[in-house]
């Protein structure tokens, strides 16, 4: 099986890798700046599970892109989707499954609307990594998980022969027959997750000691009850451990946005608060959810006028020269 990366970041590189490890046929879809890292560096993984290193990975760029392949990873973020379309398009044949690994839900639609509903897998990861300076995967926890399905539940040859291609990896595989459940569940963990650390600019120990917990939680509900309108009520055993999780006294954990947001970085606001909000039964006034994607919103249009301000700056700068 033939298989292109769409990205070579922390994700996409790490599964990728781990997939490569395990001797795999994979190729990376990346830009020309990530290609000359690649080629000078090569792909490292540092992890708690075990480290990995490839001199030269195989990789192309967009215009070298000619061949159809059997599976199309993609592990970019929301935002990047239209733009990652353009660049991966040749490589979706006629019998090209396409699996996503992108936050949120509305992406389906999009990538149906543009390859058809055929192509389109379910999926998702768990994993925390980052990159280095020198582009090198982080692994920062002994979780690294990626699951996968048809978004009709069915076990198809495609399907079972992605999962055996899976299998034996070096990461946790898992195929669902009930993937979009799990990609609701996701989505509502980590809206819960994004909307309160964002929103207090806190990690969930410093909500706690503050005496918010009860902001969390009610975070949460308003989020699962969106999710139950659409038809995915989250299972019991998931709420149970969510709530367990933002309820954690001195927990550490912060949501990838405020980590975004505190380095100046794009944030997947639509993707993980604006999507889920519009889905909402009703306008609320009171609602959290909506008072956490203001705050986000706010935050990006303090970063668009900043980024204005430097390059009226720099233009003022070149007229003067």
């Amino acid at each position: 099986m033939r298989i292109l990366v769409v990205g070579a970041g922390a994700v996409g590189g790490y599964f990728g890798g781990r997939l490569l490890q395990a001797g795999r046929d994979v190729t990376f879809l990346v830009r020309p700046r990530r290609a000359a890292s690649l080629a000078k560096h090569g792909l490292s993984i540092r992890s708690p599970v075990g480290d990995f290193r490839m001199p030269a990975p195989p990789t192309v760029t967009e215009d070298g892109l000619q061949d159809n392949f059997d599976l199309v990873l993609l592990s970019f973020k929301a935002y990047d989707l239209e733009a990652a379309m353009a660049s991966f398009a040749k490589a979706v044949g006629p019998r090209t499954a396409i699996l996503p690994l992108l936050n949120g839900m509305r992406h389906l639609d999009v990538l149906a609307d543009r390859f058809g509903a055929d192509h389109v897998l379910g999926g998702l990861c768990v994993i925390s990594a980052t990159l280095d300076a020198d582009g090198g995967i982080v692994h920062l926890n002994d979780l690294h998980s990626l699951t996968f399905g048809e978004l009709d539940g069915s076990r198809s040859p495609r399907i079972e022969a992605i999962a055996s291609t899976m299998s034996g990896a070096g990461f946790d595989a898992r195929l669902s027959d009930a993937i979009r459940q799990d990609m609701w569940e996701k989505w509502v963990f980590i809206a819960a997750a994004a909307g309160i650390t964002c929103l207090m600019r806190a990690a969930v120990g410093d909500i706690v000691a503050a005496g918010a917990s009860d902001l969390s939680a009610g975070l949460l509900d308003e989020c699962a009850a969106i999710a139950a309108s659409e038809g995915f009520p989250p299972r019991r055993p998931f709420l149970e451990g969510v709530r367990a999780t933002l309820s954690t006294p001195s927990s550490p954990i912060t949501a990838s946005m405020l980590r975004d947001i505190e380095g100046g970085k794009p944030v997947e606001s639509e993707a993980i608060l604006g999507d889920l909000l519009r889905r909402a039964a009703k306008a609320d006034s009171r609602s959290l959810l909506r008072v956490a994607y203001a705050h986000v919103k706010a935050y990006e249009a303090r970063r668009k006028r900043g980024e204005a301000a430097i390059e009226n700056t720099a233009e003022a700068s070149n007229s003067q020269a």
